[in-house]
Formats: structure tokens, sequence, C-alpha cells
């Protein structure tokens, strides 16, 4: 009976969601499709093998697209199809843990910080401050200075440039939560500052935490990509989408192609996540609702 009633559940949960998706607008669903592209084309090009292996050597140098290599092959013969793959995989990987790590810290630093104010609020927003303050880039190079090119500094850099922001943003909305009738009587019959923090600030703020998320993404997608670029990111023989732009600009006259398909791939999936995050805005938030004219 248990079991009857928790596949009821989550049938209707299903359904909810599916609902819930299918009332935003025509724009926003195209980019919800291409960011569903992307990432099954992804995840299926590298479980299936799709164009052979993105280290081999199977042709000459700099082909342009065909038949047999659909996206042309680099500077050493390998086709950059799967390469390409491997590249969104790595950006979109990296990206969505940095963005989880930074949702995680932000919420617990922007709803301590929202709810306790005085001293404790005011030392972690100045310390975001200090932070907000570098460069995105700047900060980000710095970090990788520190702990050296790769994938671990792209993380680490990734987290502190997307880090102020959010938890600025939910410790706003954490002190507009906190001004509510139901915080003051939750607090007049003794209920615990953790319970309240938990159980009704975060769920009061989880619209902010999702619109900040996919900003932050796009943001993360961005810092990946610069510091791939300027080479203290993913680190060659891996393949980021940022590492494949830096790769293609040396043959830009020659094989456009090198640079075109990464860079390509790059402002679609950030044009598709910041039309998502306005719509979250708009869904959250209606009185800052606007019409793109």
């Amino acid at each position: 009976m248990t079991a009857i009633v928790s596949e009821k559940r989550t049938g209707n949960a299903l359904v909810r969601a599916w609902r819930y998706l299918a009332s935003f607008d025509g724009l926003t669903k195209t980019a919800m499709w291409v960011l569903l592209v992307l990432f099954l084309s992804a995840l299926f090009g590298r479980v299936l093998g799709l164009g052979g292996s993105p280290t081999d050597i199977v042709g000459r140098r700099l082909a342009p697209p065909s038949l047999e290599f659909p996206a042309g092959t680099d500077s050493l013969g390998r086709s950059l199809l799967p390469r390409l793959l491997e590249g969104i995989t790595t950006t979109l990987l990296l990206s969505a843990v940095a963005v989880a790590l930074t949702a995680v810290i932000a919420t617990f630093c922007g709803i301590v910080a929202g709810y306790r104010g005085g001293k404790t609020g005011g030392t972690i927003m100045r310390v975001g401050d200090i932070l907000y303050a570098f460069p995105a880039i700047v900060l980000a190079i710095l970090v990788a200075a520190v702990v050296g090119p790769g994938i671990i500094a792209a993380l680490a850099s990734i987290v502190l440039v997307t880090v102020p922001l959010m938890t600025r943003m939910v410790g706003q909305a954490t002190r507009q939560v906190v001004e509510r009738d139901f915080i003051t009587s939750a607090v007049i019959s003794g209920v615990t500052s953790r319970t309240i923090m938990t159980r009704h600030v975060l769920r009061n703020v989880a619209g902010t935490i999702a619109v900040q998320g996919t900003y932050a993404l796009s943001v993360a997608i961005l810092v990946e990509g610069g510091l791939s670029f300027l080479g203290y990111g993913v680190q060659p023989p891996g393949s980021s989408l940022g590492l494949l732009v830096q790769e293609g600009t040396v043959y830009m006259v020659t094989a456009p192609w090198l640079i075109i398909a990464p860079g390509a791939v790059l402002v679609v999936a950030i044009l598709a996540i910041n039309l998502i995050g306005d719509a979250l805005r708009d869904r959250f938030d209606p009185r800052e609702a606007r019409r793109l004219t």
C-alpha cells in the first residue's frame, strides 16, 4: 500500500513539474531545450564514443568539416567533434559543480547574515564586498597563480567569483523574510533559530537561490572559459570550450572552424542560461518583470 501511495506521489510530482515547465513562454522553453540538447549530446557523445577518441590522430592536419569529420580536424589531425563533446562535458560539469558549491556556501552565509544581522552579518557582507571588488578574471588568475593551473584552480576561482553576489542577494531576501509576521510568531513561540532558518527562511528564499544560481552558472562558464583560454584552467590533453577557443585562435584565418564551433557553443549556452534566469526572476519576483524591447 505504501509503495502505491509513493508511486502516486511521484507521478503527481512529475505532472506538476511538467505543467510548471509548460507554463513558461516559448523563448524560455527554447532555451531549456537548447541546454538539454547540449547536455545530452555531451553525455551520449562520451558514452557512445561519437566521432571516435578525442586523442587519436585520425586524419590530415586542419582538414575542413566533411562527412568523415563533421567538425573538421585540429592542428594534430585529431577529429574536432569528440574534442568538442569532451569540452562541453568538462565545461558544463565543472561549472555545475562549482555553482552547487557556491549555492551551499552562499545560502548558509546569506541566511546567517540576514537572520543574525549585527556584527556577524556585517562581517560576512564585508568579506563578500572585498571579494566582489576584484574583477572576476583578475581574482580567478590570482587563485590559479596560488593553487596552480588545472581543474582545481578553475573550480576554486568560480566559487570565489560567484559566492559574493549570491550571498548578498540571499542575505537581502532573508532580511525581508525575517520581517514577516510568521517569523515573529515563531520566535515568540520559542522555536530555535536553527529551525527558523532551515524550515521557514530557506523555503522563502529558494526562489532567489534558483535565480542567482542560473546567473552564477553563466558566470562560471565565462570564468572557466577565460581561465582555460589564458592557460590557467583545464590543461591539455584534456578539453574544455575555453581551451578549444584558445587553440583555435592560432589558426583563425587558415582553419576558422576550430574557433567557430566552441565559440558558438559558449555563446549559445550562456545566452540560454541567461534567458532561463530572466524567466525565473520574472516568475519569482513579478514586480521586477520587464519586457525585452
